[in-house]
C-alpha cells in the first residue's frame, strides 16, 4: 500500500527549562514506528485516508497510486498558526454501469492477481464455468497472499479487474452469469 504523508510539528520547548515532549514522539525513529503503525491500522481496516491531529502535530495518510509519492513537510508559521491544508481537485467518479449477473467483490484492500504467478494462466477466464469456492484470484495485502473465491457458480462473464492492479474493498472483481444461460 503506497501512501502520501503530510506532517505538520513545532518544537514546544521554545527555549523554555521543562517543556513537554510532543505525545508522538521528538525522536525521527519513535515518529517513524507511529506512522509505520497508523499504515498498519489502516490496512486491517480497510481505511483510505486517516487524519490524526493531537496537540501540535498533524498527521494525513491517504491510500495514492501504485508508484511513489513524494513526502511533503510544512512546518507551522511563527505564529502557531498551521498553512491552509492543500486543496487538490478530485474527480467525481462516473456513474457504473449496470451489469446483469452476480459480482464477485474484493473482500479487501490490496493488489488483485488473476493468476498465482506472472508466468502462470488466469485461475479463470471469460467463459469458464466457475463452482462456489473455488479459486478465482489472489489479492495481496500486507505481503500475505489471501486467495479469493468464488460465492457463487456460474460462468464468468467478465474479468472486471485487471491483473496487478489496487483494488478496495468492494471492488468489482468477477461478473458470473448464470450456470445456464
Amino acid at each position: 500500500m503506497e501512501s502520501s504523508l503530510d506532517t505538520q510539528s513545532t518544537s514546544q520547548s521554545d527555549g523554555v527549562d521543562g517543556a513537554s515532549e510532543s505525545p508522538i514522539g521528538e525522536t525521527s525513529a519513535t515518529i517513524v514506528r507511529t506512522v509505520s503503525d497508523l499504515v498498519d491500522v489502516m490496512g486491517r481496516g480497510g481505511l483510505t485516508e486517516l487524519d490524526l491531529d493531537y496537540l501540535d502535530v498533524r498527521i494525513r495518510l491517504r491510500v495514492g497510486p501504485q508508484h511513489p509519492a513524494p513526502i511533503q513537510y510544512v512546518s507551522m508559521e511563527s505564529t502557531g498558526q498551521a498553512p491552509p491544508p492543500p486543496v487538490s481537485a478530485v474527480a467525481a467518479p462516473a456513474a457504473a454501469p449496470v451489469r446483469a449477473g452476480h459480482i464477485i467483490t474484493a473482500p479487501m484492500v490490496g493488489t488483485f492477481y488473476s493468476a498465482p504467478s506472472p508466468q502462470d494462466p488466469p485461475f479463470v477466464t471469460v467463459g469458464d464455468m466457475v463452482r462456489t469456492g473455488q479459486v478465482i484470484g489472489i489479492i495481496e495485502a500486507m505481503k500475505i497472499m489471501n486467495e479469493i473465491t468464488a460465492d457463487a457458480d456460474g460462468v464468468v462473464a467478465e474479468v472486471v479487474a485487471t491483473n496487478a492492479t489496487a483494488v478496495e474493498y468492494g471492488s468489482e472483481l468477477i461478473r458470473l452469469a448464470p450456470a445456464g444461460g
